[in-house]
């Protein structure tokens, strides 16, 4: 429907994808994005905006999403939300119920459990193939990520950590050369982040020891080293996402 959506192609196309930060002002209003970099389909655009609202939080686990205000909120007609929102629900960030209409999926213990464990296998594999063939410069741009991670948790600044981490285990992956093995993690990334954003500051100083430790084996080249570390440390990442959905359900009871 872009086509007949000019006006509403024209708004999306100068907004940034994933640039959705500060989402609310003060008063609870919520906020536009920044520009995008590039022009992309008005659906596509919707659907990355809502997705990463998810991931960020300003749209909670359970929340009913209502069409006309979503429009509203990001300045489109409804047709490209609904949309969006059909899509999301195929993929399983949203729940439609009928009647109801559709609301934001609540993840649950087994969809993280599995979602979690996929991702320890392919990024220990991404570690060890990282170490293989590091590059001076490719381990001095992972420390520089590891000081912005440092800094973000310093500052208590639980996005700037979920950002840091993502940066970080992303150049990991792309120092592998695996492109499939690039593009089936990238397909698991933003449900990690999604899963991660409340434990950031939780796993804190111990997450960004790990990454060091595993900058220096992957400095050194020591290709099983940076897998066995890599492994590590997602299943400490795994052990306390599930640590903490107890000790909230239990607080809930």
């Amino acid at each position: 429907m872009e086509g007949a959506d000019t006006h509403d192609a024209a708004w999306i196309a100068c907004r940034r994808p994933y640039a959705w930060s500060a989402m609310t002002d003060p008063a609870g209003n919520l906020r536009k994005a920044a520009p995008l970099e590039r022009a992309a389909p008005l659906r596509q655009a919707v659907y990355d905006i809502l997705v990463e609202m998810i991931i960020a939080r300003e749209l909670q686990p359970g929340q009913h999403l209502v069409e006309h205000e979503l429009a509203a909120q990001l300045g489109v007609s409804r047709q490209p939300v609904r949309e969006a929102l059909q899509r999301m629900q195929s993929e399983g960030w949203v729940d439609l119920r009928p009647t109801l209409g559709a609301f934001v999926h609540t993840p649950t213990d087994a969809e993280a459990d599995q979602l979690l464990a996929v991702r320890t296998l392919l990024e220990a594999e991404s570690a060890r193939l990282a170490a293989a063939g590091a590059s001076p410069q490719q381990v001095e741009h992972l420390w520089e990520l590891q000081r912005a991670g440092e800094k973000a948790l310093a500052d208590d600044d639980q996005e700037g950590l979920v950002a840091a981490n993502a940066a970080l285990h992303g150049a990991v992956v792309a120092m592998s050369g695996n492109m499939v093995l690039a593009d089936l993690i990238g397909s698991v990334d933003r449900r990690v982040r999604w899963y991660y954003l409340p434990i950031a500051l939780a796993r804190g100083k111990d997450a960004w020891d790990e990454h060091a430790e595993l900058i220096q084996a992957i400095g050194r080249r020591s290709s099983k080293r940076a897998g066995d570390l890599m492994r590590q440390h997602t299943e400490r990442t795994r052990d306390i996402y599930h640590q903490q959905r107890q000790e909230t359900a239990e607080g809930t009871a």
